[in-house]
């Protein structure tokens, strides 16, 4: 299994979990993270702390060779029977040429998103995969149409169920006031730099507005908190900075500012009125309207194939918090509007009922390897 972002060793880790309560006998080998290890995997290299280990530029291409480089003489030492790449495709698709080329099946847990931009990537998977597993409901029929095998297994996110008790008490720890914003600035240092003043400064329009309210940041580990301190100091008034407790920060809140990404989904889960965004430079906004071509890009609004809520992503950074708080004010201003959001989430959810992901992921695998015997 290779996993090179948070996100994926979060969601690589019950796989792992499942295969190996099917079949202790199994060997699974990881570069990847903690979660991964505590399931069981044998970790080689530890690759998904920080998105390709937390690089930029070229110094993130030549450090990803490199480890390429490593896996595959690890590789002609170890015979590799099923190859799992995990999401970022990018990195892990000149994986898949090499293992392919030692004889390894492979079988992708979370689907490239190539329908969404590159779709010349597709060839890529016909060549270098012998399955898709897809944690979004329309990815099958897109990813058959192309000649490639694949198969909806639900998604994590949402099939985790929620422990009301924990819940309740971890939200004792959460401010008091109103209204309550859940602050969700990303996983990736590159994002938190590009995302985080902004949701910030929207928060202090709105405390400006409603001096009663309270805002939460919530960081996905201390390195992620100690970079939001120093980003923004002093913190603003009414916003205190938590660790490790989003289900209960999503339960809380009134409203979430979120950094695109899967966490979209975790708000999903509990019907949480968000506004998504993601602020890029604006050439950046502009390779974007070239190369995705689908009319929306978080993931709510994805799924159902409408805006079930605001989305502004890309947009350019130098417009600051602007277009966030002008959604922001009369949202918060407005119960109906909330109710209502929450009403087209929960459609959203409904969509994905039903499934039980690392469970449905063991067996394509397992049956995968028993083609091979």
């Amino acid at each position: 299994m290779t996993a090179f972002e948070p996100s994926a060793d979060i969601q690589a880790a019950p796989v792992v979990r499942a295969l190996l309560d099917r079949d202790p006998s199994l060997r699974v080998v990881a570069w990847g993270g903690p979660r991964m290890e505590a399931a069981g995997a044998e970790i080689v290299e530890r690759t998904s702390e920080d998105g390709v280990m937390g690089l930029a530029g070229f110094l993130k291409v030549f450090e990803m060779k490199r480890t390429i480089d490593r896996i595959d003489r690890w590789a002609a030492g170890h015979r590799v029977d099923l190859h799992v790449p995990v999401d970022s495709p990018s990195a892990n698709f000149p994986i898949c040429k090499r293992l392919r080329k030692r004889g390894a099946t492979t079988v992708h847990l979370i689907a490239p998103k190539v329908w969404a931009w590159g779709h010349w990537r597709v060839r890529k998977l016909q060549r270098w995969s012998d399955h898709v597993l897809c944690n979004l409901p329309f990815e099958p029929e897109w990813f058959g149409r192309h000649g490639v095998d694949a198969t909806f297994i639900g998604h994590p996110v949402l099939a985790c169920p929620l422990d009301e008790a924990t819940l309740e008490t971890e939200r004792g720890d959460l401010p008091s006031g109103g209204p309550r914003i859940l602050i969700l600035p990303g996983s990736r240092s590159g994002e938190i730099k590009g995302n985080l003043r902004h949701q910030f400064a929207a928060f202090t329009a709105i405390r400006e507005r409603h001096p009663e309210a309270t805002a939460v940041v919530l960081a996905a580990n201390e390195r992620i908190a100690a970079q939001v301190r120093g980003l923004v100091d002093p913190l603003p008034a009414g916003l205190v900075v938590k660790l490790d407790v989003l289900d209960a920060a999503i339960s809380w809140a009134d409203l979430a500012l979120a950094t695109s990404g899967t966490v979209s989904l975790d708000l999903t889960k509990q019907a949480c009125p968000m506004i998504g965004s993601y602020a890029v430079p604006r050439w950046q906004t502009l390779v974007a309207d070239i190369m995705v071509r689908i009319p929306f890009k978080l993931l709510p609004n994805i799924v159902a194939g409408e805006e079930v809520v605001p989305e502004f992503v890309p947009y350019v950074q130098s417009l600051g918090a602007t277009p966030i708080i002008e959604v922001a004010l009369p949202l918060l201003e407005d119960p109906t509007a909330l109710a209502a959001m929450r009403g087209r989430l929960e459609r959203v959810r409904a969509m994905f009922d039903g499934h039980d992901p690392a469970t449905e992921a063991a067996t394509v695998m397992l049956d995968r390897l028993d083609s091979r015997t």
